[in-house]
C-alpha cells in the first residue's frame, strides 16, 4: 500500500512540473495538486486504521 502512495507521490510532482514548465498545459498542475493531495489522505487513512500492535504478555 505504501508502493501505492508513493507512486501517486510521484505522478503528481511530475504532472506538476510539467505542467509549471510547459506553456498552456496549467491544468496538469491543478491535476497534480489534487493527486497529491488524494495521496495524502490514502496515506492518513491506511495510517489511521491500522490497529496498534500489542505485545503478548
Amino acid at each position: 500500500m505504501i508502493a501505492l502512495v508513493l507512486l501517486l507521490i510521484i505522478a503528481a510532482i511530475a504532472l506538476g512540473i510539467v505542467g509549471v514548465a510547459v506553456k498552456g498545459l496549467l491544468y496538469l498542475l491543478i491535476i497534480g495538486v489534487f493527486v497529491f493531495l488524494g495521496a495524502l489522505l490514502l496515506g492518513a487513512l491506511r495510517m489511521r486504521r491500522r490497529p496498534g500492535r500489542r505485545q503478548a504478555r
